[in-house]
This record gives structure tokens, C-alpha cells and sequence, in this order.
């Protein structure tokens, strides 16, 4: 065999381990995007209790957080915490503030994996930044991992550092 033929097997061996590299990379990077997408699990409560631990809150929030009280969404809470009765959900807890100079609240909802775009757009329709008495809530933010959904009202920072919490969950 001439230098030329086994250079050339060589540099096919090269090439071929290369591509097969890059498809095992591409492979795994897609694997773990599906894993993003996955339902979340462990109950509502746990989340929530996660997302406020991890979440970049100011120390004025976090001190106005023992004030907070977090409650099962009941038929009777749907409208004034959802906008509407009309939603429907497996379960949901919503975290309100008791006594608070700021309009704020934070709702976890289970919906079935079917239903979570159209829930997302339920809220949004009948969400209202300004239900509160003399205040407003600055941004609203509805987004959502696998079935269960994350919604809340707030001052933008509070609402962007909660949602990056909850993206990391």
C-alpha cells in the first residue's frame, strides 16, 4: 500500500471522528432541552418555597415577606386571584401579602398539559394590574414549565427575579 492510500485512510478515520463528535454533542445538547420542557413535580408549595430561597429579591421584599400568607385557590378566590372562574386547573396556591404599600401577588397553577397555552392567555385576558386599593402592580408575567403554570403581579424587578427562579427550578 502506498503512503498516499493510507494518508487518506487516515484522514477518513480523522473526519469520521470528528463528525461522530460533533452528532454526539449535538445529541446531548438536544437531550437536555427536552429535559427543560419536562413537568415539574413535587407540590406547588415546595416550588414556591424554592423560588422565594433562590430568587435575586431586594431586602426590602424579603422583609415585607413575613406578611405574606399562601392559600389554596378555592372556587371563591378564582375571581379575584385569577380574573376569572372560567380557568380550568388540577390545583393551584396563590402568595399574597396580608399588609403591603405594593400591589403584588404569586399564583402556581397544575393545569393538563393540553390546556397550558390556553390557560396562559385565559390569565392574561382577565388578569388586572390594577385590583388593588390605591395601587397598581407595574408588570404582569405568565409563563410556565411542562403543566404547571407561573403567574404573577408585581414591580418588574420582583417579577423578573421570581420568573428567573422559577426557570431554575
Amino acid at each position: 500500500m502506498t503512503k498516499t492510500i493510507k494518508r487518506r485512510r487516515q484522514i477518513k478515520t480523522v473526519t469520521a471522528c470528528i463528525m461522530l463528535l460533533a452528532l454526539s454533542v449535538l445529541c446531548i445538547a438536544c437531550g437536555s432541552k427536552e429535559n427543560e420542557s419536562e413537568a415539574l413535580t413535587g407540590s406547588l408549595n415546595d416550588m414556591l418555597d424554592t423560588i422565594y430561597e433562590t430568587a435575586d429579591l431586594s431586602e426590602g421584599f424579603r422583609s415585607g415577606m413575613s406578611s405574606f400568607e399562601t392559600y389554596e385557590i378555592t372556587d371563591e378566590l378564582e375571581i379575584s386571584i385569577l380574573g376569572t372562574d372560567e380557568i380550568t386547573y388540577t390545583e393551584g396556591i396563590a402568595s399574597i401579602p396580608m399588609i403591603s404599600p405594593n400591589a403584588y401577588q404569586c399564583v402556581l397553577l397544575r393545569v393538563n398539559e393540553d390546556d397550558v397555552d390556553t390557560v396562559k392567555q385565559q390569565l392574561k385576558d382577565n388578569a388586572d394590574l390594577n385590583k388593588w386599593i390605591c395601587v397598581s402592580a407595574e408588570t404582569m408575567l405568565i409563563e410556565s414549565r411542562g403543566n404547571v403554570i407561573f403567574f404573577v403581579m408585581g414591580d418588574q424587578d420582583t417579577v423578573y427575579a421570581l420568573n428567573s427562579a422559577f426557570q431554575n427550578l
